[in-house]
């Protein structure tokens, strides 16, 4: 089963909406304006409007300011991930190796060794290929496995210290592997993960998640073991301070605002999500979501952010706890729905189908993989290898990937 061809796509093409949407936009708000008493007002509110987003150099432009996830919508694919197999990844921590999921069956079709300590796999920024960060808990032979996922197969190891995540800068040039345990942001070649340099991020026990301003200017990581985030300056390659979120807590997965304003933080301890002005590096707000909340990612459609409440507080949790996922509205910033898993579980990571219809996690504690229905929230489970991490849906929409397993703009 391929993915859809991306030409025709299933909704307006991207020159298209650069073309029709802010022009009908535009036309809206003049036609609102007509009559109005402060017209110089709506003048200004106009121009301020029409404004692009200033990236950094070598960044896609962002094609639509209130929604960032607008190019990663239903289907709508990249011309370079047309011949890559249907396919749900699935690193097992425990196992050292990957299990492949048939999304169209709910079947294991295949199973292949890693490095040690397999914790997330990761779409290179160019979509070609799939990198597995082995890590090496306790070891010095960490390692990357690349992936090709057009035939589903893995290539030969690249050794790298420590690379517990990876992500990459927004122009595609450079990998950032996350080294946790050294509390350092290695900078490498995002082909051939050469070193060019490092980032020490002292403050930042236990790093690992990150998410990327609008604009790619700064990111913001979270510091498992510190209870802390820690923005980076992404041009100058330095920190600009940290954000201390509760001395107890320990912050998770990180997911922006479709308009890039409000940062997502997942706090396990915290039981919820906290809210961050990116911009200002500030707290904002809170919102309740489950027992040890854990992972986050979009709806296709950007309006909604799926929630993994991992159903435990600790490290090694047990199986069958109280797991579930929340919905949050992005518009209202609340809990609009909660989807328990009946007789327990506990979700972790993950992504959405390409569809949008399916919320893929892996069940951490329980040795399984999660299929959510995104309408109604039933959930089925496919048994995998022993604890199951960072899980990638395979193809994704969107032009680039940004690391993780697939941060899609």
């Amino acid at each position: 089963m391929q993915p859809p061809a991306f030409d025709p796509p299933p909704f307006p093409s991207f020159e298209t909406k650069i073309i029709m949407t802010p022009r009908s936009h535009h036309f809206f708000r003049i036609a609102s304006c007509v009559g109005a008493a402060l017209a110089g007002l709506c003048a200004a509110s106009i121009a301020a409007a029409a404004q692009p987003v200033a990236t950094v150099a070598g960044m896609p432009a962002v094609v639509n300011a209130s929604n960032m996830y607008s190019e990663a919508g239903v289907n709508h694919f990249s011309p370079a991930v047309v011949s890559a197999l249907p396919r749900i990844y699935v690193p097992n921590l425990r196992s050292n190796s990957v299990s492949v999921i048939d999304p169209a069956t709910f079947k294991v079709v295949d199973t292949f060794p890693v490095g040690q300590s397999p914790q997330h796999v990761v779409p290179a920024w160019d979509l070609q290929t799939l990198w597995v960060t082995n890590n090496a808990e306790g070891h010095n032979d960490g390692s990357l496995t690349p992936i090709d996922p057009k035939t589903g197969k893995p290539g030969k190891a690249v050794a790298v210290d420590d690379p517990y995540n990876m992500y990459f800068t927004p122009d595609g040039k450079e990998a950032i592997v996350v080294a946790e345990s050294r509390a350092r942001l290695d900078f490498r070649d995002a082909h051939t993960m050469a070193l060019h340099n490092s980032l020490q991020v002292p403050e930042c026990k236990g790093i690992n998640h990150a998410d990327f301003s609008i604009d790619g200017r700064y990111a913001i990581f979270t510091c498992e073991f510190g209870g802390k985030l820690a923005k980076i300056d992404m041009v100058k390659r330095k920190v600009v301070g940290y954000l201390l979120l509760d001395k107890k807590g320990m912050p998770q997965d990180i997911r922006v605002s479709p308009d890039g304003k409000v940062f997502y933080v997942a706090d396990m301890m915290a039981d919820g999500v906290f809210l961050i002005d990116g911009d200002s590096f500030s707290k904002i707000g809170f919102v309740p979501t489950g027992v040890g909340t854990h992972g986050m990612y979009p709806s296709r459609d950007g309006t909604k952010l799926y929630v993994a409440n991992r159903g435990s507080n600790r490290i090694h949790g047990p199986r069958h706890g109280k797991g579930s996922v929340s919905v949050i509205d992005f518009a209202t910033r609340k809990v609009v729905a909660n989807w328990p898993i009946p007789h327990g579980g506990s979700p972790d990571m993950g992504n959405v189908s390409a569809d949008g219809k399916l919320l893929w996690l892996s069940g951490r504690f329980d040795d399984v993989v999660y299929a959510f229905n995104t309408t109604t929230g039933a959930v089925r489970s496919i048994k995998v290898g022993a604890e199951p991490h960072g899980l990638a849906v395979w193809p994704q929409p969107g032009r680039y990937s940004l690391g993780h397993t697939g941060i899609m703009r």
